[in-house]
């Protein structure tokens, strides 16, 4: 079958256009904030993540304090937590001067409370490979910033003007090879959330 044929017969069996589910209903479906916080935590931490409900900067200082050894590289992008490397000090250094960051620390402005996943735009990552180099990642949200579905997600940052953005959920983890979990394989070997209550 030539290619204009195959084009042609997929073009002819084209589903009927549908409208988009109504947004409106699932936010009058979906959790209340009070317990957003609760899901986030309950899925988040399924998939690996260490989550820390906290009232303040100090108060993650004091866990990372606890966590990571005094001298190890730690690049913050949060400019409350400027004990440690700026993030925006260090953005025009070559990607390879990464490589030894034990823990890169960013804020996130959207979590998605169904699935644990934190979206984090180029802007807050300040360098792009960051957050998938470093040893460790660490991530910043207030719990104004969570939402309850993917799709409102989505919602939200459709039209928005941010360049480059992922969706970051759990440490890094494959078990392709004979189903045997390795955590760590292409990228951090945990992430810590800290929602700011």
């Amino acid at each position: 079958m030539s290619r204009e044929k195959i084009l042609a017969a997929i073009k002819a069996n084209q589903p009927e256009k549908t409208d988009l589910p109504d947004l409106d209903i699932l936010n009058a479906l979906t959790a209340t904030e009070g317990s957003l916080v609760q899901q986030y935590t309950t899925i988040a931490s399924a998939g690996g993540s260490f989550v820390y409900e906290v009232a303040d900067f100090e108060a993650i200082k004091s866990i990372l304090q606890k966590e990571f050894k005094p001298g190890v590289k730690i690049i913050s992008g949060i400019k409350e937590l400027k004990d440690y490397t700026f993030a925006e000090d260090v953005a025009h250094e070559l990607a390879h001067s990464f490589a030894d960051v034990e823990l890169a620390i960013l804020p996130s402005y959207l979590g998605v409370a169904e699935n644990g996943a934190l979206w984090l735009t180029e802007t807050q990552m300040n360098v792009r490979v960051l957050p998938f180099i470093s040893q460790h990642l660490a991530v910043v949200i207030n719990r104004n910033d969570l939402m309850p579905t993917m799709a409102q997600a989505y919602d939200k940052i459709g039209n928005a003007d941010y360049g480059y953005g992922a969706f970051i959920s759990g440490p890094s983890k494959t078990a392709d090879i004979e189903q045997s979990l390795v955590i760590g394989a292409h990228g951090p070997r945990s992430l810590s959330v800290f929602i700011l209550t």
